[in-house]
């Protein structure tokens, strides 16, 4: 157990000193948040972001989004790979409008219009996919 100062961490509130037994591994918590608020401002002031965040040049998506972990990554590279898999499982005509619903974002009036087939059937056929790949994605898990 170790003690910590409340009046540090919530200093709007106690504004006298209230020390707290706290088991180790809440002290390590408050101390990793610590470290991950300032490398935050850190980040924020070497790309600049420090004057607006809303300036639309990528610089707030730099400062404001962290990288990715390996393990992310790998997790990330296998759901598109499951997903793609079950994909494959579907009817053509399915997979081609989910693929053009959610990959190409094209709107169902769209693909109705350029399959030449009627919205509702083309929505339909999209809610069945999805239906369809959920299910497969459920097995696969």
């Amino acid at each position: 157990m170790q003690k910590i100062n409340l009046r540090e961490l919530y200093p709007d509130v106690y504004k006298t000193d209230v020390f707290v037994d706290v088991a180790e591994e809440v002290v390590a918590a408050i101390r990793g948040q610590e470290q991950d608020d300032a490398a935050y401002e850190r980040r924020k002031f070497r790309h600049k972001a420090h004057y607006s965040l809303n300036r639309e040049d990528g610089i707030e998506n730099d400062a404001l989004n962290r990288p990715l972990t390996p393990e992310e990554i790998l997790e990330q590279k296998q759901l598109r790979e499951e997903v793609y898999a079950a994909l494959m499982q579907l009817t053509a005509i399915q997979a081609r409008r989910i693929y053009a619903r959610f990959y190409l974002g094209m709107t169902v009036a769209e693909i109705a219009r350029i399959e030449g087939a009627d919205r509702r059937r083309v929505w339909e056929s999209i809610r069945r996919g999805l239906k369809k790949l959920a299910r497969l994605l459920d097995t696969a898990r």
